[in-house]
């Protein structure tokens, strides 16, 4: 019996250090969102790194954006730079590939990357921080990692004769082509370079200094034009075995590169390897989860982990850094960041960043007023030091005031307030139209529909930190404006609609009716862009003429057949009838119940998506995931809450998944949130108590979360109808 007990004893211990040495990273599976729309990068990166060192494709259309795709098998190389989860694509920059020392190059204008191989993911491997793979043409096993601004590669040559690497500054993705390029040798194991490319971002600036744990003893350049300049060289090492490759890039120039190397300064390659899953880790550990089942717990940790590959860090180490003018600038004191994908990441991914990376909030802020002061306006989409101008609104607006009302102050909140009000009050893309007439002519601009909806919401930030900011007459002015939404709203068909500038509406319509860039409304129809109010939804509900009517209507959003007809934008993915979850504008909308007091059928929905639109599979993200903007939807809705209106400070509930999640904030605060009977069939909440007080509310706020405390849900297989419904406990558009 003693031994039994002590074996017991023994079998506990055991399991218990076991579970210990679990890391939040054993549950990400950067695989998720390599297939299907998800265009996500694979590879090797640390949180909102400069580099994302990982093998690239050759880009075969649409769903290689990022550079990659798990349906291919075609290997080129292994670039530094790449873009996760956008739609359209770029970088590319840097591309290695290691040949075997019988590798000749043949001719490029005739079989361009000739050096391309086959790979399998039976012998691919991908965690945070590290990537590998066996390139079997070559005999060779390739491993990645990364810091911040250096790629660490190890190559293990097995096949005869010397090591030979490729060098190549040609490839680009997507958009991305190269205009200038430069590669020489500098030392006797080192190399340093440049390469200028022109695409989504049009004037995009890389700087290189490449060191090898080996002299080189021949380097060769293979591709020379006088128009381009030196684009790929081909260098060899005596023997096999091993080759340690080490990267820095900076967009300043090779002596910022160079500086950059100091992050990582040996040639431990596990010890890198280390450092960069412990830098996963220690974001990762910031929310903790408890369930029962591994499989939502991968697509939690995933997802977390997707958020926090954008923005990304634009400078070097010693803070200096390209602008947008092309200007090189000193270190200005906080770190900049590019890849601002604002028209996704606004309505979620920023605000979960103001609770889970608040370090990063007043840089992100900062970044976007130097933007301002060198381009003469806030950033649209900027990439890599140049300005898109993709998608619609102006949305560094909602980022900036939910920072500053939310009590983020290191950053100018008068020139902040300045940068705000002189983008809504230009005259580029219909806001001329605005001003002058209230709404956008549909006969006028392109997408007229989506710019005046997106510009009402960033109206309405305005006019919140206008009245924090004691501006009385902006508040009015902006305020104003950001009830223009229902200029488009036809009180008969009840939708928004274009408007012809004689108020007339534009003929023929049909609500379901989408095509890429040239209607009334961007990447979606009229379906979905009837609920893009999340500042305003009580008024949103008045139009449609009061509760009732309004769930009527929405219940009909859910429930229509989820057709598109033909030429309709590809990124409408994830229909519910024709809610499309694959596309922000929708992203909001399921929790819009809880404004008319039907919190329980926000529920529903939200679970739904949560287990039907995420799944740990390659394809396992409805649509683009859009730097973050996909996963920080999951990540929300996976805890119980969401912010319906990005700069409120406000999230409505929903339908917490996990038995227990706890967040961890500055300065050793939690935030725990419990879900008593939660279950798959349990999605109701019944009950809910804050800090152990009954809350009857239907919604939290920012301030209750970041001060730390306890959420208790109570949850039911039935709805509670009662729960949510009187109008005093509802969400609110209130400032």
């Amino acid at each position: 019996m003693v031994i039994v007990v002590g074996m017991v004893f023994f079998i506990s211990c055991s399991q218990k250090s076991q579970e210990q040495t679990v890391e939040k990273t054993d549950f990400v599976d950067p695989y998720i969102g390599s297939g299907g729309h998800g265009h996500v990068f694979v590879g090797a990166n640390v949180p909102f790194g400069a580099v994302q060192l990982g093998p690239s494709n050759v880009v075969q259309g649409w769903d290689w954006c990022s550079g990659y795709h798990y349906s291919d098998s075609i290997l080129l190389g292994f670039s530094h730079t790449h873009l996760s989860g956008t739609g359209i694509g770029d970088l590319g920059d840097v591309l290695m590939m290691p040949v075997s020392g019988d590798y000749n190059p043949g001719n490029f204008s005739e079989n361009p990357y000739d050096w391309k191989a086959l790979y399998s993911h039976d012998k691919e491997s991908v965690s945070p921080g590290y990537y590998s793979v066996r390139i079997d043409r070559f005999k060779v096993d390739a491993e990645l990692t990364a810091s911040e601004r250096v790629g660490f590669q190890k190559y293990n040559y097995s096949g005869e004769g010397n090591s030979k690497l490729i060098l190549d500054l040609n490839y680009g993705i997507g958009w991305d082509k190269l205009v200038k390029a430069d590669i020489s040798q500098v030392g006797k194991n080192s190399i340093q370079g440049l390469r200028y490319s022109t695409g989504w971002s049009k004037d995009h600036r890389v700087f290189f200094y490449t060191e090898f744990s080996k002299e080189i003893i021949k380097f060769e350049i293979i591709d020379f034009s006088e128009e381009k300049g030196k684009a790929t060289a081909i260098i060899e090492f005596e023997g096999n075995g091993e080759l340690l490759v080490k990267t820095a890039i900076s967009p300043v120039d090779n002596d910022g590169a160079k500086t950059n190397m100091t992050e990582i300064d040996h040639w431990d390659f596990e010890l890198a390897k280390s450092e960069a899953e412990k830098k996963w880790n220690t974001q990762l550990v910031k929310i903790n989860v408890e369930t029962k089942n591994d499989v939502k717990k991968t697509i939690f940790y995933t997802s977390l982990y997707h958020t926090m590959f954008a923005p990304s860090l634009f400078n070097d180490v010693n803070g200096d850094y390209r602008g947008t003018d092309k200007k090189v600038r000193k270190a200005p004191g906080f770190e900049t960041y590019t890849t601002l994908s604002l028209w996704d990441t606004y309505r979620a991914a920023h605000p979960l960043f103001t609770i889970v990376q608040p370090e990063r909030v007043n840089d992100f802020v900062n970044t976007m007023l130097a933007i301002y002061q060198q381009q003469g306006k806030l950033p649209v989409w900027h990439l890599m030091g140049s300005e898109t101008n993709t998608m619609v609104g102006y949305h560094a607006v909602p980022v900036i005031a939910d920072a500053y009302l939310k009590g983020f102050r290191e950053f100018d909140a008068e020139l902040a307030f300045e940068a705000m009000k002189s983008f809504a009050l230009s005259d580029e893309r219909g806001l001329d139209k605005i001003k002058e007439m209230g709404y956008i002519p549909a006969e006028s601009e392109i997408e007229s529909v989506a710019k005046a909806l997106e510009y009402a919401i960033d109206d309405h930030c305005i006019a919140a930190m206008a009245k924090a900011l004691g501006k009385t007459d902006d508040y009015e002015l902006f305020m104003k404006r950001s009830k223009y939404y229902q200029q488009y709203f036809d009180t008969n068909r009840q939708f928004m609609r274009g408007k012809m500038s004689d108020g007339t509406w534009r003929e023929p319509f049909n609500p379901i009716a989408s095509s890429h860039r040239e209607d009334d409304y961007c990447e979606g129809n009229a379906w979905q862009y009837t609920w893009l109010v999340p500042h305003d939804v009580e008024g949103l509900i008045n139009l449609f003429g009061g509760d009732k009517p309004f769930i009527t209507k929405l219940d009909s959003l859910f429930s229509i057949e989820s057709i598109l007809l033909e030429g309709a934008s590809a990124d409408i993915t994830g229909l519910i009838g024709q809610y499309a979850h694959g596309n922000e504008p929708s992203h909001h909308v399921a929790y819009m119940y809880a404004y008319a007091g039907q919190q329980w059928k926000t529920a529903e929905k939200v679970r739904y998506i949560m287990n039907e639109f995420y799944t740990d599979q390659p394809d396992g993200i409805i649509g683009n995931e859009d730097c973050g903007q996909m996963s920080a939807w999951y990540v929300f809705s996976s805890l119980g809450f969401y912010p319906v209106h990005p700069a409120k400070g406000m999230y409505v509930f929903g339908s917490p998944l996990f038995d227990k999640a706890e967040i961890n904030l500055p300065e050793g605060k939690k935030f725990t949130i419990e879900s008593v009977n939660n279950s798959d069939e349990n999605i109701y909440i019944q009950s809910i108590e804050l800090n152990g007080q009954n809350y009857e509310k239907s919604y939290i706020l920012h301030e209750d979360i970041v001060k730390g405390g306890n959420l208790k849900f109570t949850m039911g297989a039935e709805p509670n109808y009662e729960f949510g419904k009187a109008a005093s406990v509802r969400p609110n558009s209130k400032i």
